[in-house]
């Protein structure tokens, strides 16, 4: 609930200047644009946007080249969900349960599938499997809503109450505990929860207010006079106002008024990927690669599967020199997005970085290997294939097509 966090992905390579991973292997007769990971990275790209259902068409064509991709249909079932397509959402979700061995967060969805459908009692019955360690927060607001639709107010209060404690801002939460206690005859009750739930709308409205003009005024006016407004923003309970302030003001070029809004939200919610993305990326235009990689891989850790967080990621551990890792971050977010040409030249750069490394070593299989990513990359650059040709004599073997073969460096 709140004011929604946008997620800003591009890289800032400018940032790079002066400062200081497996080899990629697409499918034969296949453009790089039209790989399964590519497919996946466009597809997150497209959810981040809320458009489900271009992102749906780029989890089924990954799906369609690797049937046993996981995280994709799990991403493809939620797209039905939030397009409304209960049938082929819940199909998805059972199909991971089965293929999985099952997972809270598929039964979390199954359980709202089963909300939606009027099915209350077995959407309490999944719920109450889950509600002791949630994958979502308003995991026991919908266990909560199921007993107010069975009509058990008691048990749909107590899960209501959980609710509550779990996020306070959720303006939903005290919506249906006025309805449980108006319907039970507790009118006094209902009539002080229903004031609750208007304010926290209300409060809602005044954070979107205030986040547009202190967007207006930081385009239109000086930092110091725009200040006084956009810190109106700062609310240190509230994680979407703070990490709102911190976009603005990176979205403005003031990257070190960002870092203090954006530090409290993660504090608050350090399992938001957008926080954490936000976060490193403030960190990586102020040069503070240390602090951007710890931020950074936890946004990767939360969405491994998305490019921007991948791709800024790699950026930072390149900075700081750490190149076998760099490598293997970049060579997954160009698998992402192979068309992303920063990526494919700062990964260019890594292969020819380690390659000179291993080849300094006397390793020339490896070094062979990293050269082979080189010229894949860049297949018309003759100092690469001269080296490749080189390595290829070297070793004894035909000259490579610039293709990584079996055996490539981890």
């Amino acid at each position: 609930m709140g004011i929604k966090v946008a997620f800003t992905c591009f890289l800032l390579w400018g940032l790079m200047v002066g400062a200081r991973a497996a080899p990629l292997q697409q499918d034969q007769g296949r453009s790089s644009g039209d790989t399964a990971e590519a497919h996946v990275g466009r597809g997150y790209d497209l959810v981040k946007d809320e458009r489900y259902q271009e992102a749906a068409k780029e989890f089924q064509a990954a799906l369609a080249l690797k049937p046993q991709l996981v995280r994709p249909r799990y991403q493809l079932a939620v797209c039905w969900f939030a397009l409304g397509r209960a049938q082929e959402s819940r199909e998805e979700f059972e199909r991971l349960q089965k293929e999985t061995g099952g997972d809270s967060s598929l039964t979390y969805y199954l359980a709202r599938l089963d909300l939606r459908a009027g099915d209350f009692e077995r959407a309490v019955n999944r719920l109450a499997l889950i509600v002791n360690h949630p994958p979502f927060p308003d995991t026991a607001y919908y266990l909560g809503a199921a007993y107010l639709e069975k009509r058990d107010f008691n048990s749909a209060e107590k899960w209501l109450r959980v609710a509550a404690q779990a996020d306070p801002r959720d303006s939903r939460v005290p919506d249906h505990l006025a309805r449980a206690y108006l319907l039970a005859g507790r009118k006094a009750e209902a009539e002080k929860q229903f004031e609750l739930s208007s304010q926290l709308r209300q409060h809602i409205d005044v954070a979107s207010r205030q986040a547009v003009a202190c967007s207006q005024l930081l385009e239109t006016k000086p930092l110091a006079e725009a200040q006084p407004a956009c810190q109106q923003l700062f609310d240190p309970n509230d994680p979407d106002k703070l990490a709102t302030l911190g976009l603005l003001y990176g979205q403005h070029g003031y990257y070190a008024q960002a870092v203090q809004p954006l530090e409290s939200a993660s504090r608050l919610d350090g399992d938001s990927s957008e926080i954490q993305h936000d976060l490193g990326l403030t960190y990586f235009r102020l040069h503070r690669y240390g602090e951007a990689r710890i931020a950074l891989e936890k946004a990767v850790a939360l969405r491994p599967d998305f490019f921007g967080s991948n791709a800024l990621l790699g950026a930072t551990l390149y900075a700081q020199g750490e190149d076998g890792a760099s490598y293997r971050i970049l060579a997954h977010a160009h698998a992402l997005n192979p068309l992303d040409r920063d990526t494919a030249d700062l990964l260019f750069k890594e292969a020819v970085i380690l390659a000179n490394q291993e080849e300094g070593q006397r390793k020339y299989d490896t070094a062979l290997a990293f050269v082979q990513t080189a010229a894949g990359l860049r297949p018309d650059d003759k100092e690469v294939q001269q080296r490749l040709a080189a390595l290829s004599q070297r070793l004894g073997r035909p000259l490579s097509t610039g293709r990584p073969e079996k055996g490539s460096p981890p």
